[in-house]
C-alpha cells in the first residue's frame, strides 16, 4: 500500500506534517518504537509509529531521524498523547531529510494504525492470509471470546500449511496450530526457547533458525509495542520478556512477502500481549499497595483489609479467606545499566502465571510488584482445611525452576543470573512480614550457591544454611578443600567412593547398620571406608565436633 492510502482512511485520523511529495512510497510493514536507535530491528519500507518518549530535548531528533532514513523507512507517524503538538524541531529534521511525517491523535490507538497497515499490505501481497488478518481484527473487536492467539495460528495451519506456536522466554507454550499434527512437547518448547534466547542475546536480526532432529524451525520475536527497551538499548532488558513465534519451516529461502506476513502476525499478536500486560494492572497495583503496607509496619488490621480486597480479584468465586505465599525475585546483570526491578517483575510474572494450575487452562492469578532491585510476588493459596496444617501447601522453590532452567540460562548468557526465594504459607495479615523477610533469606541462600539460576524455599533456612551464604568465598574453600580435597584425590587414584560413603554415613546419623543397608554394602566393609576416611584427614567421626565439620563442608562445596 501507498502513504497517501493512509492519509486518504478517515478512521487513521492522520495529519501530514512535511513530505507531501514523497506520498507515493510503497508501506510495507509497521512497527512501534521509543527506541533512540530502532535501526537494528527495521528492514526498509515500514511506517515507524513512536510517542515521542525517545526525545529529551530538540537536538535528540536529528539522529534520531537520520537513523530512520538510513534504514529506508517509508514514513514517520509520531503520537500527540504525551507532548500535543508534534515539536518543531522533529518536523524541521524531516523536512531536511525528505522524510514524510504523520501526526497521530491522541484519540487514535497505535494498534489501531497496526492492524490497518498489516490488513493491507497482507491483502495486497499474499490473499492467503487476509483471512488470518481480519479473523485476528474481529477476535481482538469481540473480547476474550474471540479465541486469542489460537485463532491466527489455526489459520496459518488451514491457510498456509504452517504449523506455529507462540512460547513465551521460559518455553511455556502460550498458544499453538491445533491444525496438522500433535501438540509441541514441552521439552521443544524448552528448546526453542533456549536457542531463541541464545539467539536474541547475539543481536542478530530475527528470524533464527534451528533443527531439532530432522526438522528444521524459524523463530520470530515478537516485541511488545508496550514494553520498549529504554535508551540504552540493552537487550538484556526484554530477553528474558519477549514472547516468540516458532514456526515449522526453514525460512532461510522465503521470499520477502512471506516474511513480511510472518512480521505481521507478530504484530498482531503483540497487540495481544499488550492486552494481556494491561489486564495485570490491578493485580500489580494491589501487591504495591499490600507490600508498602507491610514494609512501612502498618497495622496488621490495615494490611489485613487490604488483602481482602485483594482476594476477589486473586481468587474469584473464593468463599474462604485464602492463604499467602511470597515468592522474591532479583535479576542481575555484569555491568550495564539495566533497571533490575521492572526486569525481575516480568520474569517473576510469567514463571508464576501457572505455579498451582491443575487443568488445562493457565492460571494468572499472582499479583507482582517491584521495589528497588527486586520482585516481589503475592501468591494466594485455598485456605487449607483444618485437618492438615498447611504446610506442604503451595509452591515449591525446588520445583520452580526445574522446566525452564535451560532456556534461562541461554537468555542469561554467561553474564547474568536469576535467584529466587519462597516464603511458607501464611494464614494471615500478621505472618506477612515474617513470610516476606523468609522469602528475601531464601534468595541470599540462592544466591550464595553457584549456577545461572537458582531457588531456595523455606525449607532450607535451617540456622546452619542461613549463616552459610555470609560465610567469605576464601574462607569457604579454605575450609572444605582442607577437610575434602584428601578424600576426592583418593577417589579419584583408587575409585573408592569415601564421599558419598560419607555424606551417607552423616545422613544416617552415624548408624553403621542403615548406612550399610543404604549402601548395599557389608557393616565391616562400611567401618574400613569410615577409617580411611578418618586416617586421611586425621578426623574422628566418632566425635560431634568432627561430625559437624564434615557436615558443613559437604554443604558449603
Amino acid at each position: 500500500m501507498r502513504l497517501r492510502a493512509l492519509l486518504d482512511t478517515d478512521a487513521l485520523g492522520l495529519k501530514l506534517l512535511g513530505g507531501e511529495e514523497e506520498l507515493d512510497r510503497t508501506v510495507r510493514g509497521v512497527m512501534t518504537t521509543d527506541l533512540r536507535d530502532p535501526s537494528r530491528y527495521l528492514s526498509g519500507g515500514e511506517l515507524v509509529l513512536t510517542g515521542l518518549a525517545w526525545r529529551r530535548d530538540a537536538t535528540d531528533s536529528e539522529p534520531f531521524v537520520r537513523l530512520l532514513v538510513q534504514a529506508g523507512v517509508a514514513a514517520l507517524a509520531a503520537g500527540e498523547a504525551e507532548l500535543g503538538d508534534i515539536p518543531d524541531d522533529l518536523v524541521l529534521a524531516c523536512t531536511r531529510h525528505r522524510l514524510p511525517l504523520f501526526a497521530v491523535h491522541e484519540s487514535v490507538a497505535f494498534a489501531t494504525i497496526t492492524e490497518h497497515v498489516v490488513r493491507q499490505v497482507s491483502g495486497e501481497r499474499a490473499g492467503d492470509l487476509a483471512a488470518v488478518v481480519d479473523r485476528h481484527r474481529r477476535m481482538m473487536t469481540s473480547g476474550p471470546a474471540g479465541g486469542g492467539p489460537d485463532v491466527v495460528l489455526d489459520l496459518l495451519g488451514s491457510d498456509l500449511d504452517l504449523r506455529a506456536w507462540v512460547l513465551a522466554p521460559t518455553g511455556r507454550l502460550i498458544a499453538g496450530s491445533k491444525v496438522g499434527g500433535p501438540a509441541l512437547p514441552a521439552d521443544m518448547c524448552a528448546k526453542l526457547a533456549a536457542e531463541h534466547l541464545s539467539a536474541a542475546r547475539t543481536g542478530r536480526r530475527g528470524p533464527h533458525r534451528m533443527t531439532i532432529g530432522s526438522t528444521p524451525y524459524s523463530l520470530f520475536p515478537i516485541r511488545s509495542s508496550g514494553r520498549s527497551p529504554r535508551a540504552s538499548r540493552d537487550v538484556r532488558e526484554t530477553v528474558l520478556s519477549d514472547w516468540l513465534l516458532a514456526v515449522e519451516a526453514d525460512a532461510s529461502d522465503w521470499p520477502e512477502e512471506r516474511l513480511d506476513l510472518l512480521q505481521g502476525v507478530t504484530q498482531l499478536i503483540a497487540v495481544e500481549r499488550d492486552r494481556r500486560d494491561a489486564a495485570r494492572t490491578v493485580r500489580r497495583r494491589l501487591a504495591q499497595e499490600v507490600l508498602e503496607l507491610v514494609q512501612t509496619g502498618a497495622a496488621p488490621a490495615e494490611i489485613a483489609a487490604r488483602l481482602r480486597v485483594a482476594a476477589p480479584v486473586l481468587l474469584p468465586g473464593l468463599g474462604a479467606a485464602p492463604h499467602w505465599q511470597v515468592v522474591v525475585a532479583r535479576v542481575e546483570w555484569e555491568g550495564g545499566d539495566t533497571e533490575p526491578g521492572p526486569i525481575a517483575q516480568s520474569l517473576l510474572e510469567e514463571i508464576l502465571v501457572d505455579p498451582l494450575a491443575t487443568g488445562p487452562e493457565p492460571s494468572d492469578r499472582i499479583a507482582v510488584a517491584h521495589t528497588g532491585d527486586e520482585a516481589i510476588a503475592l501468591v494466594p493459596l485455598p485456605a487449607v482445611s483444618s485437618e492438615h496444617d498447611g504446610s506442604e501447601a503451595g509452591i515449591h522453590a525446588d520445583a520452580l525452576l526445574d522446566s525452564i532452567r535451560d532456556a534461562l540460562s541461554a537468555g542469561l548468557d554467561g553474564d547474568g543470573r536469576v535467584t529466587l526465594g519462597v516464603s511458607a504459607a501464611v494464614h494471615s495479615a500478621e505472618g506477612l512480614r515474617g513470610a516476606l523477610e523468609e522469602a528475601r533469606h531464601a534468595r541470599r541462600v540462592a544466591a550464595a550457591r553457584t549456577g545461572r539460576v537458582c531457588a531456595a524455599g523455606h525449607q532450607e533456612l535451617a540456622s546452619h544454611v542461613l549463616l552459610l551464604p555470609f560465610v567469605p568465598d576464601d574462607v569457604r574453600r579454605a575450609f572444605t578443600a582442607r577437610l575434602l580435597d584428601p578424600l576426592r584425590d583418593y577417589d579419584r587414584r583408587h575409585r573408592a567412593e569415601l564421599i558419598p560413603t560419607l555424606e551417607a554415613f552423616l545422613d544416617c546419623d552415624g548408624s553403621w547398620t542403615r548406612c550399610a543397608t543404604r549402601l548395599h554394602l557389608h557393616v565391616n566393609t562400611l567401618r574400613y571406608r569410615v577409617g580411611r576416611i578418618e586416617q586421611l584427614t586425621s578426623r574422628d567421626l566418632s566425635r560431634l565436633e568432627d561430625k559437624l565439620d564434615f557436615f558443613l563442608a559437604l554443604r558449603m562445596s
